[in-house]
């Protein structure tokens, strides 16, 4: 066969593995999307339980680099610790390892059972999980035959001079082989594609086995690689996190290329031939990586936070308000709904980083502060518009009813966190103003009502984030008590208030209006945010049409 024939059958093999891999991977998002992004945010209890949660999410979608920008939007919300979190990762890459474990045997007897199968369920079935659960089949099948493309074209290739010259002087020079097996799977975005690639080589003794193992470590270094580029626009603790794998992957991996430089690695590796040693090599690797990776999780962070505070330095804007919006997802609404929620989630924390100082500024007038806050709220504005005008564009695509309705409320989500920013940067702010004009100081007794009732509606919020994320029941009921625990608050405040104003204490005399004020803006704060919980409750039938006995006749 010529050169260019192979190089085609090739490219066409590889299309349709990088291809299969997404299949499967939306296949388990979109059957399974809110089961595993709660199965993640259950594991922050300890180390363990993250790898092990990572290793399951993982091995389910066939991709880390799914599971890092997960848990990234977790971090980012403060639903999950860094540390907890890069736990998670560490399993998640275990989780990919067996899977090319599973996809590495040889299962080509499998694929016309899997191709009429999920053929079937795919084509014929309407139930939405049996939909998916065939997409998700039809994709394995794929991956198989893709393998079996991969095999048949590289054949040829044993006997070429040329692929033999250059597979000798990357079994001399691992460090070429190491920065190209990082290009390999970078460039496909998958590190799984990338390791079968190298396997099905390393089969077809196009490539020996020690050329294939610094591949390979290259690849673990440019898998981790992807997360990083996918999240450079992300908030900062998103960053930390996936720079933070990356870190660890890396070092790892030159640490095991040194001794493989200069031991004799091929020779301890279990498997029947040399690209079952490859596989091995691979899954023995990312075990091995977790007790140093679970042992320098904090020095680590550590490394991430001074990295990331000196490039922010550097470029004098640590912010992060790029958009989350993904305008080249606009064709594709389940990539761009998950997009406006990253977005909504920005503005959440915009509008957080704002409440936060209230209280502080109640008790020193900081000019600096407060004009970074309305600073945060024109991004919040204009984060608002892009969202209902990105929203407008989506609609007029062809949207299903969920669709449609999931972005109706993340517009909604977005006009009531657009409207919070309005209570702080123009009500409470011009009531912090008005206070320091006229020297006016709260009393301890009512001072510290509020900072109670600020601390409660900060949780309530991070509560209300998590429930956007993940869009789960019992969370959503909880953020309702929680309302109405603040209303009864609130009564309870201004009940205590009222009361120091009979016993004529100076300080409410003189903040009697203010403090009402204030209270009464904290409360629609609370409210605006709580507001996330309707639409989960509503669908679930677990939301009342009415909180009035239309039963009762009156006396």
């Amino acid at each position: 066969m010529h050169l260019s024939a192979i190089v085609i059958h090739l490219a066409a093999a590889v299309m349709l593995l990088l291809y299969s891999t997404r299949m499967v991977r939306t296949g388990f998002e979109r059957a399974a999307g809110p089961l595993l992004r709660s199965l993640l945010l259950k594991a922050s209890s300890n180390p363990l339980r993250g790898i092990a949660s990572g290793i399951t999410v993982a091995t389910l979608l066939q991709s880390s680099t799914a599971v890092v920008l997960l848990v990234a939007g977790f971090v980012s919300t403060g639903a999950l610790s860094l540390a907890a979190a890069l736990a998670i990762v560490l399993g998640a890459d275990v989780g990919t390892a067996l899977v090319v474990q599973f996809l590495s045997l040889n299962l080509s007897w499998l694929i016309p059972a899997c191709l009429l199968i999920g053929g079937f369920m795919f084509l014929r079935l309407e139930a939405r999980i049996a939909k998916h659960a065939g997409r998700v089949i039809l994709g394995i099948a794929f991956i198989l035959l893709s393998l079996k493309m991969i095999g048949d074209a590289t054949e040829p290739l044993r006997s070429s001079t040329q692929i033999s010259g250059i597979a000798i002087y990357l079994s001399n020079d691992v460090l070429a082989a190491f920065l190209g097996g990082a290009l390999i799977a970078f460039v496909f975005h998958s590190s799984v594609a990338a390791i079968l690639l190298l396997a099905a080589l390393c089969a077809q003794s196009v490539i020996p086995l020690e050329a294939g193992l610094a591949l390979v470590l290259g690849a673990n270094a440019g898998g981790s690689a992807i997360a990083l580029w996918l999240t450079r626009a992300a908030p900062r603790e998103a960053r930390r996190l996936s720079l933070a794998n990356v870190l660890l992957r890396t070092a790892f991996a030159l640490v095991v290329l040194a001794i493989l430089f200069y031991g004799d690695i091929p020779t301890l590796l279990p498997g029947s031939n040399p690209a079952h040693q490859l596989i091995n090599f691979h899954l023995i690797f990312n075990i091995a990586l977790l007790i140093p990776g679970i042992a320098l999780i904090k020095p680590i962070l550590a490394t991430t936070n001074a990295l990331l505070r000196a490039k922010a330095a550097t470029n004098g804007n640590g912010s992060g308000t790029q958009s989350a919006l993904d305008r080249n997802a606009l064709d594709h609404p389940d990539r761009a709904l998950p997009s406006v929620t990253r977005e909504v989630l920005r503005m959440s924390l915009l509008a957080e980083s704002m409440i936060r100082e209230i209280p502080g500024l109640f008790e020193t007038y900081q000019p600096d502060i407060m004009e970074e806050i309305r600073t945060t709220e024109k991004q919040i504005n204009q984060a608002h518009t892009d969202i209902k005008l990105y929203i407008a564009e989506l609609n007029s695509g062809d949207l299903s009813m969920n669709q449609a309705r999931r972005g109706i409320e993340l517009t909604s989500m977005a006009i009531n966190i657009e409207r919070v920013g309005d209570i702080i940067a123009k009500d409470l702010l011009n009531r912090i103003e008005e206070q320091h004009e006229k020297r006016r100081v709260f009393s301890t007794a009512g001072f510290r009502e509020i900072s109670a009732l600020h601390t409660r509606i900060m949780t309530n919020i991070q509560l209300s984030l998590n429930v956007v994320l993940s869009e789960d029941l019992a969370s959503a009921k909880q953020l309702i008590i929680e309302k109405t625990k603040i209303g009864n608050l609130e009564r309870e405040t201004r009940a205590r208030h009222l009361h120091r104003l009979m016993k004529g204490t100076p300080e409410s005399i003189a903040t009697s209006d203010l403090h009402l004020e204030v209270v009464r803006a904290l409360k629609e704060i609370n409210s605006l945010y709580t507001a996330v919980a309707y639409p989960i409750l509503s669908k679930s039938g677990a939301l009342l049409d009415t909180r009035i006995d239309m039963d009762v006749t009156p006396r």
